[in-house]
């Protein structure tokens, strides 16, 4: 079984041309939109196993990750007082599961191909990749049923990884704002105006299942609109970071996954 559509993109192929005009295509979408796609990249039989394989933990051990949170996903921010409208309290529902759930799972092989973490570095323009350490949070697979949604959120890895492995019936849109603040400029006004409903640089991005998207989730405010019918979203995050070794700490795995081991 071929579980890559490496006709379309040669990940594995480095020296060819059709990979370096791919890297630049990436490049370009990545300076002007934030973000790209490698739609289509997983093929459907490879899709369908890993739904196979992660379906049965989902359905027995995923942990429900729920709690309300503001943007920035921290308790406060030194700058803002607490009721400013930038730290307006959204609520986040999923269904996780976490890496060392699913070791021998194809999503998790796909995760440690090491061409895609080589092709990603070079879109990035950076020495390497890694994969990360932590045992829970280097791949999660997140469902969302009926009327669950990830909330406006900012990212704290300077870009995200995500495939997609599976369309609800009806919502569960991934909506973004690209640019909402820069390292040098917080911008709280402006994301205040984004949690109102004020803004209209908002984007949608329709995803197909087996699309690979590579986001700059850093300053760029995102979310996931509320799943609407039977059929959950199902989506994996793998998680690549420029250093060796990269784990998160006891509170964040406590808080996303609900466990520190």
């Amino acid at each position: 079984m071929q579980v890559l559509d490496l006709d379309r993109f040669p990940l594995d192929s480095p020296a060819s041309s059709e990979r370096r005009i791919l890297v630049e295509r990436c490049q370009r979408d990545l300076a002007k939109r934030g973000m790209f796609n490698l739609e289509g990249l997983v093929r459907p039989r490879a899709l369908a196993q890993c739904l196979d394989e992660v379906t049965p933990v989902r359905e027995s051990n995923a942990f429900t990750h729920k709690r309300t949170h503001n943007v920035y996903f921290r308790d406060d921010i030194a700058d803002l007082p607490p009721d400013h409208p930038a730290l307006r309290a959204v609520e986040t529902i999923n269904h996780t599961v976490c890496a060392d759930q699913i070791p021998d799972s194809l999503v998790c092989k796909i995760y440690e191909w090491p061409p895609l973490a080589r092709f990603l570095a070079d879109v990035m323009d950076k020495a390497d990749l890694y994969t990360m350490a932590d045992p829970l949070a280097r791949v999660n697979v997140m469902a969302y049923g009926h009327g669950e949604a990830l909330n406006w959120h900012f990212d704290r890895s300077e870009f995200t990884t995500t495939l997609l492995l599976q369309t609800p019936e009806d919502g569960g849109m991934f909506e973004y704002r690209s640019g909402l603040r820069s390292d040098t400029d917080p911008n709280y006004d402006g994301v205040a105006r984004l949690l109102c409903g004020d803004d209209n640089e908002v984007q949608t991005l329709p995803v197909t299942a087996g699309t690979l998207n590579v986001f700059k989730g850093t300053n760029t405010a995102h979310r996931v609109t509320p799943v609407q019918g039977a059929r959950e979203r199902i989506i994996a995050v793998l998680s690549y970071y420029e250093q060796p070794g990269a784990m998160f700490s006891d509170v964040d795995r406590l808080g996303f996954f609900g466990r520190t081991v």
